[in-house]
């Protein structure tokens, strides 16, 4: 008999591009109190979720820290559940500058690219 439980998402299910992990660098070293970039999801948004962006100190004892070329993203347990497989970007274009989730169990997203639907 097999049973079908999916493992808990682990850092490696989200990955961070290099664009995102510059970007995340030059904003930290701006800020000399701050150590890391959390992404949180939660309820809301144009399409039901949201995702969050804040710059943190302290890591959380259940954080799941993602190191990329010296920074680290961290993402609770939760959040991390709506975001396996994802990839974190940073994008520069005419319209704006901002972090980007490429999250593959989106079913739809906004136009401002921070809120999505599964």
């Amino acid at each position: 008999m097999t049973t079908d439980i999916m493992a808990s998402p682990t850092a490696e299910s989200v990955t961070v591009t290099d664009r995102a992990a510059r970007r995340i660098s030059q904003i930290l070293a701006r800020e000399p109190a701050k150590q890391a970039l959390r992404v949180t999801v939660s309820g809301g948004g144009c399409s039901g979720f949201q995702y969050g962006f804040d710059l943190e100190s302290e890591r959380a004892e259940d954080d799941v820290a993602i190191e990329k070329d010296g920074v680290t993203v961290l993402i609770d347990p939760i959040s991390l559940m709506y975001m396996e497989g994802s990839e974190i970007d940073f994008v520069d274009e005419l319209i704006g500058a901002s972090f980007q989730i490429r999250n593959p169990h989106a079913t739809a997203s906004c136009g401002c690219g921070t809120s999505f639907s599964i």
